[in-house]
């Protein structure tokens, strides 16, 4: 969706975490790596978050969400990262910020222009005193959300933008990830495997930029091939994901999150079955992934909500409490990757069992 976002990790999860280990988020290879071990991202997106938690009488909606989500196990969620002026403005004139929006844990505002980036990532967290360059809460910075430029369908102007952008935010902020922001689109390397359009991106050029830390896919067959039926949009879908993974783990090298996904009930009459099955699909091409030591390290569908919050339905939304079905897929992928992530704890206490052992026998 066209909005500009960033990763967070999910507050009542980092509360946990960071008591127990204030590692920041790495990669190795094609795996993210938290404290020594691979990381697993079952997440949502959430633009709203600024905007409700924002409004005292409405704050009650993002506790709710935040733990509804964290009964069904996910660990992440990807926010809205800036807002200038209007409705509860986080930068309302240039160069003056609203402390009260700064105040809330979920909202980690990003990019704008350039001193709006130095600006958010030295400021340092009203509550607890961390620049947030220097916080572990935050897993990732994204530059932009669906970057595109279809007036240069070359490539070189999004190749240029992002060099520099990626340069000047590792020049700042060595600690956190980044990534760029793109849906997944070819370029010039694979103009085939796109749905029928250029928008100026390559998903393999851009990604090989030096300071791009990890890729990102979007996945919206039903807006993309809106005239195709369902059964091709689903065999497009399984063909975009699978190709990606293999490019992401072959090509870059690097680890691939599914940061969007997501189809509208609308189409179908509020059924969750067509979603429910879009969704299965994705969930399996991640855990098939995962599972062999793949470069899919998670997805993020499009987007959770609380109950009481008609106003942002798009019919893409999640409301966790109404979608019995597509509430347990989603909690079954937790789990799922969750046992991939245990099963990697326990070799790396044995590796280190094995090792104390031959240093003691050494002895």
């Amino acid at each position: 969706m066209k909005r500009r976002l960033l990763l967070v990790f999910l507050v009542l999860y980092v509360t946990v975490l960071v008591e127990a280990d204030s590692g920041f988020v790495k990669t190795r290879g094609v795996q993210l790596m938290l404290n020594g071990s691979p990381y697993y991202a079952n997440g949502f997106n959430a633009y709203w978050l600024m905007y409700i938690a924002s409004d005292p009488s409405q704050r009650n909606k993002v506790s709710s969400a935040f733990q509804e989500a964290s009964n069904h196990g996910l660990n992440i969620a990807r926010t809205w990262a800036f807002s200038d002026g209007g409705y509860n403005p986080l930068q309302y004139s240039p160069g003056s910020y609203n402390e009260q929006m700064f105040q809330y844990k979920c909202c980690f505002p990003f990019f704008n222009s350039v001193c709006w980036i130095g600006a958010v990532l030295t400021r340092r967290n009203s509550l607890s005193g961390v620049a947030y360059k220097d916080d572990p809460t935050i897993m990732a910075w994204e530059l932009m959300n669906e970057v595109r430029c279809p007036s240069d369908q070359s490539g070189k102007t999004v190749q240029a933008w992002i060099t520099e952008m990626a340069s000047y935010v590792k020049s700042i902020d060595g600690n956190h990830l980044l990534e760029a922001g793109l849906e997944g689109f070819y370029g010039q390397s694979k103009p085939e495997s796109n749905p029928n359009f250029n928008v100026g991106t390559d998903f393999i050029a851009n990604n090989q930029i030096p300071g791009i830390d990890f890729a990102t896919v979007h996945s919206y067959p039903d807006q993309w091939l809106s005239s195709s039926g369902y059964e091709d949009q689903i065999s497009f879908l399984e063909r975009w994901l699978n190709e990606h993974i293999q490019d992401a783990q072959n090509t870059l090298h690097k680890p691939l999150l599914f940061a969007e996904f997501g189809i509208s009930t609308k189409t179908f009459g509020g059924s969750s079955t067509p979603r429910d099955r879009l969704f299965n699909t994705v969930y399996s091409a991640i855990y098939s992934s995962a599972s062999s030591g793949g470069a899919a390290v998670g997805g993020l569908f499009w987007q959770l909500l609380a109950q009481g919050m008609d106003s942002f339905r798009d019919g893409y939304e999640v409301v966790l409490g109404e979608s019995p079905s597509t509430a347990t897929l989603i909690a079954q992928e937790s789990q799922k990757l969750n046992r991939i992530r245990k099963m990697y704890a326990r070799l790396r206490n044995i590796e280190k069992w094995n090792r104390a052992m031959e240093i003691r026998g050494g002895n």
